[in-house]
């Protein structure tokens, strides 16, 4: 397996993209090889620093950045020479497993459109992340800011992406799947979330519980919450932001720190033809490292081959 890794993508890279790929060097298993992409003299002076080996990487030369104030398509198109589309261009030949950045969001899109494409049948890809529960394991939320509008049927598909993403990277069987509402009765909610949870009660290809409401969301009702993008960036924004409170008020709580970004690092993008992983922008070298490890359960999910076995151009649900 080999693990493509943006070197440039992220407010402070590359310090910490390439300290964060030494700490997850030793996680890793003994058939996985770190591919590193980047400035490659920054890459070798970082590791001389840090006094190690850089050639336990493999190093492929990006001399360019995509940054995050570029126009996504445009610097895609234009910048040849930039680690995310030198990134996608291993991706696409298979030189690469998966590509794991935290640069633009943007880019990364763009990048996954034009080169790996959707899987046919899918009709919007989402973005995912697991919420810690009161219970110590973790529900798996969607989408959580890739698709703000999204319309019915897409949500009942995010039902199954989601489903096949917990079952196979969390290793939940049978997931219970939910949808994110103002209430749990199904004539709750606003017109789309409304036709949504028919749709959702109609499919048989994942085990759809009902709606959810916001108080919910910590506790071991469901396995699997839907949402629209615009909801659920929004609430994965207020889940950070618990962390960053808890700690300015000195509050040590194991539970309040799983609330930390830099826990689960980045977060696929499921429904594409291969694996890519987003993180956060303001990543840290554990962020870093962790999405790292996500990328490493995620190819040996092999999730894209399981999403087409289930989805049907003609029978999205």
């Amino acid at each position: 397996m080999k693990i493509g890794l943006d070197v440039m993508g992220g407010d402070f890279a590359p310090e910490v993209t390439v300290s964060g790929a030494i700490l997850a060097y030793e996680h890793l298993h003994p058939h996985v090889k770190l591919v590193l992409i980047g400035d490659e003299a920054a890459i070798r002076s970082i590791c001389a620093r840090e006094k190690f080996d850089p050639s336990l990487f493999e190093i492929v030369h990006a001399p360019d950045t995509i940054a995050m104030g570029d126009h996504p398509s445009t610097a895609f198109a234009k910048k040849t020479q930039s680690s995310i589309y030198i990134g996608y261009e291993l991706l696409s030949k298979e030189k690469i497993d998966v590509f794991a950045s935290a640069g633009s969001t943007g880019a990364m899109m763009v990048g996954a459109m034009v080169t790996v494409k959707s899987i046919e049948g899918i009709l919007r890809p989402a973005i995912a992340i697991a919420t810690p529960r009161a219970d110590g394991k973790s529900n798996v939320l969607l989408d959580v800011g890739l698709n703000p509008d999204c319309k019915p049927d897409v949500l009942a598909q995010y039902g199954l992406l989601g489903s096949l993403y917990a079952e196979f990277v969390y290793n939940i069987p049978n997931p219970k799947v939910a949808l994110l509402n103002i209430g749990a009765e199904s004539e709750k909610g606003n017109l789309t979330t409304k036709a949504a949870h028919s749709l959702m009660c109609e499919s048989k290809n994942y085990n759809f519980i009902g709606n959810v409401e916001g108080n919910e969301i910590f506790f071991e009702k469901a396995d699997v919450i839907v949402c629209d993008g615009f909801v659920g960036n929004v609430l994965l924004k207020v889940v950070e932001g618990f962390s960053h409170v808890a700690k300015k008020r000195g509050i040590a709580d194991n539970f309040f720190e799983l609330f930390n970004p830099d826990n689960y690092g980045g977060t696929p993008v499921l429904g594409i033809n291969s694996n890519v992983i987003i993180g956060h922008g303001a990543s840290n070298s554990e962020a870093i490292k962790n999405m790292i490890l996500l990328s490493q359960d995620v190819v040996e999910a092999d999730l894209p081959s399981k999403i087409r076995k289930y989805i049907k151009p003609d029978e999205q649900n």
